[in-house]
């Protein structure tokens, strides 16, 4: 792997060498001011936003086609929408899968660090090459204005709790990717009143650290965060933090706010074609194992997904016989008035189903079952061609619901709408 190829730390190739950003991560564990993550969204350029989230095999899927498509990407990155700690399992699971099937490809994650040290080792052994950590200060009275809150474990703390150990696990992380010799960049927030005094600080920190590169970034207006109004600093305010931070530390110039999606080359919108395949493989149902042989339906006459779980009083279940995709059997379904007992006895009666096809599905049905692996679809079609998507990995994306706006805002982009 040629380390000089990552366009995100080296000037020299940012319009030569792409990168991907495979957005598996949607949850956070911190809340910053400023930040206000959008998913399905495809009118805004910049860090927490998606057009889609995708599993991680997914993710694989939809990377085949990128390479086929696009030539010059040379990382495979993950950015979120959220942290990629915060959902460790999709981030691993996802790395692991990218670095198995390829294996000359440049690995990199963006983080806040707050979880990230228990992962390090692992991380080195996949030759994750670089990592970002978002700091943005080293000052406790500072981080709690820029933080809502800080999840950490189980708790929720204020942020006068939680900064002292925020910054406590990200100094710690640090340390650990440079003596693991991962390429460290530390990104820092110009936030205009602030820590605007303070990056100076952060950058000799940094600097002791031995961290490779700081990314000074320029406030970015977030209309749905709580830093919604301040403005970006002017441009030569950020020049002079810049060249003060650089007296310890070496500096990023080209930051391009990358999306959680972003695709090709720093500074390149992602194109309608890419974006389009993200939205409809992140509706591809998920295979699981050959001990999953069935697919259960929720369906009123037998011919069409077409019924609540909630209403449903059995199910159909199809699978496999000599190589035909063919009905098996009914299943009743436990009868209602249980709680959440009536969903756990549900789940269970379905253990062997790879996918659940529901026209609509409540909540709570979803968490229980969901959480048996069991891939869970509300969809609007022929269950004949739902089945069969399930079992070959075809796209149904024609046939799934879109009941609910994914923003719940007026838009307020370019008139391409939320898809």
């Amino acid at each position: 792997m040629d380390l000089l190829n990552h366009p995100c730390f080296n000037a020299k190739v940012r319009g030569k060498f792409g990168r991907v950003h495979l957005p598996v991560a949607p949850r956070c564990n911190i809340q910053c001011n400023y930040c206000d993550r959008k998913y399905d969204c495809v009118n805004e350029s910049r860090p927490g936003v998606t057009s889609a989230v995708l599993s991680p095999h997914q993710a694989m899927t939809y990377l085949d086609f990128v390479f086929e498509k696009t030539k010059n990407i040379s990382v495979v990155g993950i950015a979120g929408p959220g942290d990629p700690f915060a959902n460790p399992k999709e981030t691993m699971e996802t790395l692991r899968l990218v670095r198995k099937k390829y294996p000359e490809i440049m690995l990199c994650l963006a983080t806040n660090g707050l979880a990230l040290s228990p992962y390090i080792d692992e991380l080195a052994q996949l030759e994750v090459n670089h990592v970002t950590v978002t700091l943005n200060t080293v000052d406790y009275d500072v981080g709690a204005r820029i933080y809502s809150f800080i999840r950490y474990g189980k708790k929720v703390l204020s942020p006068k709790t939680g900064i002292k150990i925020l910054l406590e696990k990200q100094l710690a992380a640090i340390a650990k990717l440079k003596e693991k010799g991962i390429t460290t960049k530390v990104n820092t927030i110009i936030l205009p009143g602030i820590n605007e005094d303070h990056i100076e600080a952060v950058a000799k920190k940094m600097g002791e650290l031995k961290v490779d590169i700081l990314n000074c970034v320029p406030f970015y207006s977030n209309k749905g965060s709580a830093f919604a109004n301040p403005g970006e600093p002017p441009k030569e305010v950020v020049r002079k933090i810049r060249k003060k931070a650089a007296q310890y530390i070496p500096q990023m110039y080209h930051c391009a706010r990358c999306r959680a999606d972003a695709i090709s080359i720093l500074g390149e919108e992602n194109s309608a074609e890419l974006i389009e395949k993200l939205q409809e493989y992140s509706k591809l149902p998920e295979i699981y194992d050959d001990k999953r042989p069935y697919v259960a339906v929720a369906t009123l006459e037998g011919a069409l997904v077409n019924q609540n779980l909630g209403k449903a009083r059995e199910l159909f279940i199809y699978g496999k016989r000599d190589e035909q995709i063919k009905f098996i059997e009914f299943r009743k379904t436990p009868k209602p008035g249980q709680g959440m007992k009536r969903w756990e006895q549900l789940a269970e009666t379905i253990d062997d189903c790879r996918a659940l096809l529901v026209h609509s599905i409540g909540y709570n049905p979803r968490e229980v079952i969901s959480k048996k692996g069991i891939d869970i679809l509300e969809l609007d079609g022929i269950i004949d061609e739902a089945v069969e998507a399930v079992f070959e990995g075809y796209s149904m994306n024609y046939m799934v619901r879109r009941d609910v706006d994914a923003c719940n805002r007026p838009c307020e982009g370019t008139g391409m709408g939320c898809m």
